[in-house]
């Protein structure tokens, strides 16, 4: 039997209301969590992995630097690609129906890319696994926020980064083994696909956001997920209203972009900046690093372990990110992170050839920006509405990866000659300062504010 009716009286909560104010149940929002954190585990190895293809198929293949730069290049224009897609695909047919066929389209593609001997073959299937995995953070963000208690929010969505590490660290180590161990460059690819579609298959058991439901109409359905979700938190009953839907969540790509800066120009560039420069500084280090460590001295497999050195590292960041993000709200966390992890990584590369001083700085790096990146996350995803929630964070994201992307070809390629790895990490330590002092003039502080179905 249905909790409330249409007739309900007026001064009834709303059904959003009553989602972000149920109590937290593992078996329930936290389902939803350990599901979606998953796949932005998956996220993590597969841009982990570029770091790792790029000095083995640099070896195989005989790459030039700039060759091998498009290995990861690739990967993450495809993700790019994927996180503007699958964002805006979400807000139009739902978080589940995305959810569910990102980590299929990854599968595939990760698959073929093991089967090729071609440069070009394999940056083509990267960028077609890329658009599929491009999807898991926009869309994995959107759900798990839109299902979490909104006392809790901050903490449980910057504990979503913790699946981050453990799934960069995990490609390391397990990369190493199989390489040290047998040889092949094909083996860590191949050591993705089948527990990728298992979680693909976990997914479809999960219930639609009943705040995406709300938001396109849909009251019946919205309902039975809501006093669903009641019965199972123990929750007491009371009669709840349903919002009018909100006619933003219409319209394709190129409409929710339109929609997306029309909501806020300064809010929309200020996310994008902010994604890019913080961004490319962690795609910069989780990708070439191995290589750089390689070229300063250190052995193929020491330099594997160093960066999942870093990763592990980064568990405790989240951790501290978590405790932290509510009682100093998210811009001072995050512009305090951001830029002294930017400035860690300009000290590292001054001292990159002396191991002794190189591997704690190493770790520092990795805890820091793991602070800095669940911040991000959280406080982008909070700074729109529901219809435009997963579609803001994603066309964010893409920004993001396209800057990573294409950034290390013109750092590998014209920064690192013509100034040096410090000097050309200073160029991007710039740019971080540069992001927080526009967040600070342009951007709101989120902390404890409620999502909505539609801005008032």
């Amino acid at each position: 039997m249905p909790l409330a009716g249409s007739h309900a009286a007026s001064a009834a909560p709303t059904g959003e209301q009553v989602v972000q104010e149920l109590p937290w149940r593992w078996p329930v929002q936290g389902r939803i969590f350990l599901i979606g954190g998953l796949g932005f585990m998956f996220d993590a190895w597969d841009v982990t992995l570029n770091g790792v293809m790029i000095p083995l198929l640099t070896e195989e293949w005989g790459l030039s630097k700039t060759d091998a730069a498009w290995i990861g290049t690739a990967n993450l224009i495809g993700m790019a690609v994927g996180a503007f897609l699958w964002g805006t695909v979400a807000d139009r047919i739902g978080r589940k129906a995305a959810f569910t066929w990102t980590l299929l389209i990854f599968s595939v593609f990760t698959l073929a890319g093991a089967l090729t001997d071609s440069l070009l073959w394999f940056a083509v299937f990267r960028f077609m696994a890329g658009i599929g995995l491009g999807g898991t953070v926009p869309v994995d963000y959107a759900l798990v926020g839109e299902f979490t208690p909104r006392r809790l929010r901050g903490r449980v969505l910057t504990a979503m980064d913790g699946w981050w590490p453990i799934g960069a660290a995990l490609c390391g180590v397990v990369s190493a083994w199989l390489v040290g161990t047998w040889g092949d460059w094909r083996l860590p690819l191949l050591a993705m696909v089948l527990p990728a579609l298992l979680v693909f298959l976990v997914r479809l058991g999960i219930p639609e956001s009943p705040l995406y439901l709300m938001s396109r109409g849909r009251e019946r359905e919205a309902r039975a997920v809501i006093d669903r979700m009641v019965e199972r938190t123990g929750a007491e009953p009371r009669p709840y209203v349903m919002p009018a839907a909100d006619s933003r969540a219409h319209g394709g790509l190129l409409a929710q972009l339109a929609a997306v800066w029309r909501f806020s120009p300064r809010i929309t560039a200020t996310a994008w900046l902010l994604f890019v420069a913080v961004m490319l500084i962690y795609y910069i280090a989780l990708q070439w690093l191995p290589t750089f460590l390689i070229e300063a001295g250190f052995e193929q497999s020491r330099a594997f372990i160093t960066t999942s050195g870093m990763a592990a590292a980064g568990l405790v960041g989240v951790a501290v990110s978590a405790v932290l993000v509510e009682a100093t709200g998210r811009r001072r966390l995050l512009a305090v992170s951001g830029v002294v992890a930017s400035g860690l990584l300009v000290w590292l590369a001054s001292v990159l050839g002396v191991p002794g001083a190189a591997l704690p700085l190493v770790l520092a790096y990795g805890f820091v920006i793991q602070i800095a990146v669940p911040v991000l996350y959280t406080y982008v995803s909070e700074l729109y509405p529901t219809t435009l929630r997963a579609s803001g964070f994603g066309w964010a994201s893409a920004a993001s990866r396209v800057g990573a992307g294409l950034g290390p070809l013109f750092f590998v390629g014209t920064l690192v000659p013509a100034l040096g790895l410090p000097g050309a990490f200073g160029v991007t330590a710039g740019l971080v300062v540069v992001a927080v002092l526009v967040m600070f003039a342009w951007a709101p502080e989120t902390r404890g504010r409620a999502l909505e179905v539609a801005e008032d």
